[in-house]
């Protein structure tokens, strides 16, 4: 067997779109290893059925059909919602009844990006965010992270980009991350590249410290900071009681320092609440001696906690990212897609009703 890092995670219990040729030939047909490849390339293919796959032996197929409830995919998609700006957001049914949402985005320049989630629900509680409300259901599989691509290829075809972004928190289910990540990048797969690949955390310091160390995969690491006062930031966000600021701060200055690469500090900005000029010179110092850019967000209504957080206004967005401008530091304004569907950030609940 090939060295992935795959070999950390349980082959075993993946759908088809979780496993690598040389698995799927040990797990039903080992004393053929080609026919691995050969369903492997079908599954790129996003086929629905086993008959499709024309030159697999009649046998294996319904080996694969018995062990799989007759489809090579074990979720179902249930909805499609799209809103006035393009952005697509899909309601998918896994195996067990639970419900999960994705995300395809269009920018300026037409690049897609899908958007997956990671987890049914959420752990981390953050309080501006809607998927929090959930609380946290289980961890996806590979192959349920991988199937929502097929499910977003199907509207504009293959997406250029993905993050991990969606419901969840990545880091919490960090070998299923690793190992979606390196089915999307692998050459004889989807050969998507690490520089269009990036996994979104709310700052778990071991899961990133695993990103830099183990996953040579050199995808792009964002950070979902929203505060740089340490009390303010364990109320919003209360995972910053178990990784504070500062250890944050400490991790993220030697993912720099190992990685040779940019991160991305996203701030969630909230009317009245951390769109300060104190706030943003909190940032500033926390972001200054880092190689990041930030990205500033604007809180989105729905996100969680509804009647306890305001819009920041069109004046205190632009004064907030003049200042931090004046600062020296790099930033990119997030302009709001997927309202009209509760599909912008912090907005997903995979409610099927």
């Amino acid at each position: 067997m090939s060295q992935h890092l795959f070999t950390k995670s349980s082959p075993e219990h993946q759908g088809l779109f979780g496993l690598f040729p040389e698995e799927i030939s040990e797990k039903f047909s080992p004393s053929t290893p080609f026919r691995g490849k050969q369903v492997f390339d079908w599954l790129l293919k996003g086929v629905e059925t086993f008959d499709a796959m024309l030159n697999v032996p009649k046998q294996m197929r319904q080996e694969m059909s018995d062990s799989s409830d007759g489809t090579p995919f074990s979720s179902f998609l249930v909805n499609q919602q799209q809103d006035d700006d393009g952005t697509v957001k899909l309601l998918i049914r896994l195996n067990d009844g639970l419900y999960i949402e994705c995300v395809l985005l269009t920018d300026e320049e037409d690049r897609k990006t899908a958007c997956l989630s990671t987890q049914v629900g959420c752990a981390m509680g953050c309080t501006f965010c809607r998927t929090a409300e959930m609380g946290f259901q289980r961890n996806l599989t590979a192959s349920e992270i991988i199937e929502q691509f097929f499910y977003l290829s199907r509207i504009t075809g293959k997406p250029s980009h993905i993050v991990y972004m969606g419901m969840g928190e990545p880091l919490a289910n960090i070998g299923e991350v690793i190992r979606s990540i390196e089915l999307f990048h692998y050459p004889k797969g989807f050969n998507i590249s690490a520089r269009k690949i990036t996994v979104s955390t709310c700052g778990l310091t071991d899961g990133i410290k695993t990103l830099a160390q183990d996953l040579n995969i050199p995808v792009k690491l964002a950070v979902s900071l929203t505060s740089a006062d340490n009390e303010q930031r364990t109320r919003l966000m209360p995972i910053n009681k178990r990784y504070p600021l500062p250890a944050l701060h400490r991790t993220l200055k030697s993912y720099c320092i190992e990685t040779g690469k940019r991160i991305t500090l996203e701030y969630v900005l909230i009317g009245g609440e951390n769109d300060s000029e104190t706030a943003g010179r909190a940032l500033a110092e926390f972001a200054r001696d880092l190689n990041a850019v930030i990205n500033v967000i604007p809180w989105n209504p729905g996100a969680g906690n509804g009647t306890q957080f305001s819009e920041p206004s069109q004046q205190s967005i632009s004064s907030f990212c003049s200042l931090l401008e004046k600062e020296g530091l790099r930033i990119t304004r997030r302009y709001r897609r997927g309202r009209g569907i509760n599909g912008a950030c912090g907005q997903l609940a995979g409610n099927p009703d």
